[in-house]
Formats: structure tokens, sequence, C-alpha cells
């Protein structure tokens, strides 16, 4: 059996149920699904710009508690509730993956836990 490292940081905000932030093993690190959620406060950004925003900053967040980076993401699964907020989704996304642009799936969903607009998880490389 691989040793598999759990992570968690009090930069991201806790886990909303029985899982990790991540989980590291082989070489990767799995970074669980990240809703807008403001570190600290416990509570959903304001709409879906700020969501997206603070999903992506909880995600690298976790990375780097993890001995990662977004520029070694693999693969990233987008979630959202409005596939009309796509443009939205690109334009902030662009942000955080200016040259290294990891694979990407982005599926619209009926619901999303406490109400979220966004949520993204990804695999990425360990140092």
């Amino acid at each position: 059996m691989p040793n598999i490292d759990l992570i968690h940081t009090e930069m991201a905000p806790a886990a909303v149920g029985p899982y990790s932030q991540a989980a590291k093993a082989n070489g990767l690190v799995f970074v669980s699904g990240q809703l807008g959620i403001i570190p600290g406060e416990g509570k959903l950004a304001e709409g879906f710009k700020a969501q997206t925003r603070q999903a992506l900053e909880n995600l690298k967040a976790i990375l780097e508690a993890a001995g990662s980076s977004l520029d070694k993401v693999l693969a990233v699964e987008v979630f959202v509730m409005d596939m009309g907020r796509f443009a939205d989704l690109n334009a902030i996304y662009a942000e955080y993956f200016t040259s290294h642009k990891p694979a990407r799936a982005a599926i619209q969903v009926a619901g999303l836990p406490l109400g979220g607009l966004v949520e993204m998880k990804c695999t990425a490389v360990a140092d």
C-alpha cells in the first residue's frame, strides 16, 4: 500500500463533510472539490465571479500546503450551476492558468453543497 498523506491547511476552508482537503500519494495530489468559501469565515463569497476566484484561491492554498502549485496541475474538474456563466468562468480561470493550461472538464450540475454556484477539484504533481 502506498504512503498516503492527508493534507489540511487553515489557508483554505475546512472540509464540509467527512473527507480531507487533499490526499497525496505516489507523486500526485488529489484536491477535493472546493467551493467559493472564504477561509476563516465559513461562508460563500458573494456571487459567481467572487466564488470562482475564491474556489481557485482555495485550490492554490491546498496545493501549496501539499508541496505543489497551480503550475503543476494536470487536470481540473469544474462544476457549475449555470453554464451561461461559462465566459465568466473562463475569464477568471485564465487569470490563474496563464501559460500552463491543464486538462479540464466543465459540467453543469443541478446543485452544489451549501448553495454554491461553482466547485472545482484538481489533480496535480507533487514535489
